[in-house]
């Protein structure tokens, strides 16, 4: 259940105890209409009340006040039950007893009638009135309306989860690889992993992300992509490092571990992904320390991007920070920029982290970038992200 539908929830049972209580009822309940069956979805009673009436419990519609109030055999507003010739034929009426009762429709924008708002007691009211049914429709038009919204939020949240669920059982992704270059020994040091999905809609791999976060798969989606990404280590000359991008998040549930279990750590470098600031840093430096002390690197991607970054940096203290490709776009005609990037690259240097600069295009910038004295970079002017078979075995751009 996502934080609307919680809210959305939370209302409507804060609803259905002021209605109770406003005219004096013992239960209120909200029904669906499902499959020839009356569904309690929402229920408030009064303590010591009726315990038959609980949520997700059901019972046959035509035996039932609600189905005979919308088509009409049972008028809405009942002062007294038994004094119903159509309620004595429920077995309710004397099973319960219904005394006084209440119920309207709950019906959609598009007309269909999802179910019914109810409130009764099990004795008489003789003081209800024309208002009290009025009261009743308001509130029920109000719930309505969250109801409605509720369910298309929910058809929305399922649908965006079995695309996902699509993309992991049919790996509907690839995994291409960018070098990452030492410009000085103009040699490839190592590769980043970068997913790349068929599934439709086409759009950017970070939407994929954010979407597979907002339903509760980003850890799935994640680990699946790290799995295959990992297949390509074996084709990579020894002494080259494999980069892989991984969240905050995902790094807290503990199941990497497994996943990196059987592969060289000191070959692999963990990218932290994460825009904005992480509540628990002490828990990631945690979970971090085992794998960090057999071998494996830490970077902090997007540097510059952001404050969350920065704090990144100076929380999780990486082997090594990449310099974000908003820095990296300017850095060869804006004095800021340049600032920030030196400034970087100095804190790097007191605090023992290496540099990559991502993004590089140009051969101003490449130049910049030496000038700062950065020694890795990677970028389309050095090697665009390709698949294995068509992986460079040197940089793309030879000065």
């Amino acid at each position: 259940m996502t934080a609307n539908q919680h809210s959305t929830d939370e209302t409507i049972r804060k609803t259905l105890h002021s209605v109770r209580t406003l005219l004096g009822m013992e239960v209120a309940f909200i029904s669906e209409f499902k499959d020839a069956r009356r569904i309690f979805r929402y229920v408030d009673s009064a303590e010591g009340s009726v315990p038959s009436v609980c949520v997700g419990h059901s019972d046959p519609l035509e035996e039932s006040y609600c189905q005979r109030v919308v088509d009409g055999r049972l008028p809405e507003l009942i002062r007294d039950a038994q004094q119903v010739p159509e309620a004595l034929t429920l077995p309710a009426t004397t099973v319960v007893p219904v005394g006084a009762h209440l119920s309207v429709p709950i019906r959609f924008s598009d007309g269909h009638i999802y179910g019914t708002f109810c409130c009764f007691c099990t004795s008489p009211d003789a003081t209800l009135n024309d208002r009290d049914i009025r009261t009743i429709r308001l509130f029920a038009e109000v719930t309505g309306k969250l109801m409605e919204q509720q369910i298309e939020e929910s058809s929305i949240h399922q649908a965006i989860v079995d695309r996902l669920q699509d993309v992991l059982d049919a790996e509907r992704f690839t995994i291409v690889y960018q070098p990452i270059i030492h410009v000085a020994q103009h040699r490839i040091v190592g590769y980043e992993a970068l997913t790349r999905f068929s599934a439709e809609p086409i759009r950017s791999p970070d939407l994929w992300f954010n979407e597979a976060a907002e339903v509760g798969l980003q850890e799935s989606l994640e680990l699946a992509v790290i799995r295959k990404a990992l297949q390509g280590l074996i084709h990579f000359p020894d002494g080259t490092c494999l980069s892989l991008n991984v969240s905050p998040s995902t790094l807290l549930k503990g199941s990497l571990d497994a996943v990196l279990a059987s592969f060289p750590l000191e070959r692999l470098m963990l990218e932290v992904t994460e825009h904005v600031s992480v509540d628990d840093y002490s828990s990631i430096s945690a979970a971090l320390k085992p794998l960090r002390e057999r071998g494996l690197k830490l970077a902090v991607d997007d540097a510059g991007a952001g404050y969350a970054s920065f704090r990144h940096i100076l929380k999780l203290q990486p082997d090594v920070i990449k310099l974000d490709v908003s820095l990296i776009r300017k850095i060869d005609s804006d004095t800021g920029c340049r600032a920030l990037a030196a400034a970087l690259i100095r804190f790097a240097e007191e605090t023992g982290s290496k540099i990559v600069a991502e993004g590089v295009e140009t051969v101003a910038e490449l130049h910049a970038l030496r000038e700062l004295k950065v020694a890795k970079v990677q970028g389309y002017l050095l090697g665009c992200p390709a698949l294995i078979d068509a992986l460079p075995s040197r940089p793309a751009w030879g000065a």
